[in-house]
């Protein structure tokens, strides 16, 4: 074992412990999986990162880092917050890219790039490719009943694959996202993610929004602490401004409820825009119900190209014995 940079960011807020925080250590070389494996699980975050050396194909190709991406329950090809998370670390650590406002990262999935937003310390990353297809009846069946859902509230259903694999459902309102109260060991039985969203009213009123948030609050069943009564405070006060309300279950990789979802949103975002429920630009809210507040930003270019951004916050800097 040796001592090791590491960092903890939160994701997708400009407000420490508002977003997802990401575990990062800095220099995984001669680690091996099944010491990352553990560190991953050690940490109890959804996502723990290591950042390592590119390869020289990747590094011709533009790359600048390499990062490999852990869950509790085992590696992921992409993940959107740690994508994010893992720039932003290997920038303050004084990484430099070989190419000025655009980051090139090596994963599971390929080179991803990432650019700078117009907002400032916020980045975006490229959504990898989608594959769509068509849920079963017998799927949604099981799904319905371990989320507690009503089928009257759904809309439409895509399985999602870019990288990470979701099922996708879109309900009728963010209400009815808020209000579901899933049943997550049936849910890992179905062996599915399920990323459940809804369009929020066009021009809901502020009264609504603090309504909800403050619904989604008092319903947090988890004990509360000094920490997350702030947090709470905070959401409830701040902007509250979205265009879809987005919850992530993965039970099934040992998460039940991911606060702030990159690759989700990103997935969302490229199956409704493609079918004309939301536009070329739009804001996400995510962690409501969790006591956080995730704002993810999704825009498609001229080139049809879905980028999905947001701001990272570094919270913790040290070094860990790995």
């Amino acid at each position: 074992m040796k001592n090791r940079a590491f960092t903890q960011i939160d994701v997708f807020t400009d407000q420490a412990y508002l977003g997802n925080p990401v575990a990062v250590v800095l220099d995984g070389e001669d680690l091996s999986d099944e010491a990352m494996q553990q560190f991953a699980r050690w940490t109890q975050l959804s996502e723990t990162t290591f950042i390592l050396p590119v390869s020289a194909a990747a590094k011709a190709a533009g790359a600048d880092y390499r990062v490999r991406i852990f869950t509790p329950g085992g590696e992921l090809p992409f993940a959107g917050h740690p994508t994010l998370g893992t720039a932003h670390a290997w920038r303050e650590a004084g990484g430099q890219a070989q190419h000025p406002d655009r980051i090139v990262q090596e994963c599971g999935v390929g080179l991803v790039t990432l650019q700078r937003e117009a907002l400032p310390q916020a980045w975006a990353f490229a959504a990898p490719a989608l594959q769509r297809s068509e849920p079963t009846p017998d799927e949604l069946t099981r799904v319905c009943q371990a989320l507690g859902l009503d089928s009257a509230h759904l809309l439409r259903a895509q399985h999602l694959h870019n990288g990470p694999h979701w099922l996708g459902l879109l309900l009728d309102s963010p209400d009815t996202v808020l209000a579901l109260d899933p049943d997550h060991a049936a849910l890992k039985q179905t062996g599915l993610k399920v990323g459940v969203a809804a369009r929020c009213p066009v021009a809901p009123s502020l009264i609504g929004r603090a309504n909800r948030e403050a619904w989604a609050f008092a319903h947090h069943r988890e004990p509360a602490s000094p920490t997350q009564g702030a947090a709470q405070e905070a959401a409830q006060h701040a902007d509250l401004k979205a265009d879809l309300e987005v919850r992530a279950f993965a039970a099934a990789i040992g998460i039940p409820e991911d606060p702030v979802t990159g690759s989700l949103n990103a997935s969302l975002a490229q199956w409704l825009m493609a079918e004309g429920v939301m536009p070329a630009q739009y804001t996400a809210a995510q962690g409501t119900v969790l006591a956080r507040r995730g704002r993810v930003r999704l825009t498609q270019d001229a080139n049809g190209q879905v980028w999905v951004g947001g701001h990272a916050v570094t919270c913790i800097k040290g070094q860990v014995s790995l």
